[in-house]
């Protein structure tokens, strides 16, 4: 069921806001203030340490001695939490390993921080997710 609620705003706020509706390509406001709010609860699920999904993605130099090993290592360490796992070669030297994963937010962002942090990895990023438990 949907409600209405009326909300006051200044106007350089709300200019902002429209512009940032544009950039993201919501039709109307009540989307984007939905998804906005949406946003703060998965933050807040974070926070909280709650059962949440993550994507770890990591690209990394896979003629770094050892490096793959360790990778795999991490996640068979963590093969309660892992759900799957995507392996691609980008080019000859780099390669794109995409990790799902699901469990509490600290032992997310721990096994996020320990892959990242590997030698030989180039880049690496946490994107946090809902397990959607808790978002209507």
């Amino acid at each position: 069921m949907l409600k209405r609620f009326t909300v006051s705003i200044e106007q350089k706020l709300l200019n902002d806001f429209d512009t940032f509706m544009e950039q993201h390509h919501y039709k109307n406001r009540s989307e984007a203030i939905r998804d906005l709010i949406r946003s703060r609860f998965v933050e807040n699920e974070w926070a909280a340490d709650k059962d949440v999904m993550g994507v770890i993605s990591l690209v990394y130099d896979h003629h770094q001695p050892q490096l793959q090993e360790k990778i795999t290592e991490l996640q068979h360490d963590s093969h309660h939490q892992i759900v799957s796992t995507t392996h691609v070669h980008m080019d000859h030297d780099n390669c794109l390993e995409v990790i799902i994963i699901r469990g509490k937010a600290a032992k997310v962002q721990e096994l996020a921080d320990n892959l990242i942090a590997l030698r030989g990895v180039r880049y690496g990023k946490l994107a946090m997710n809902s397990t959607g438990e808790h978002l209507h």
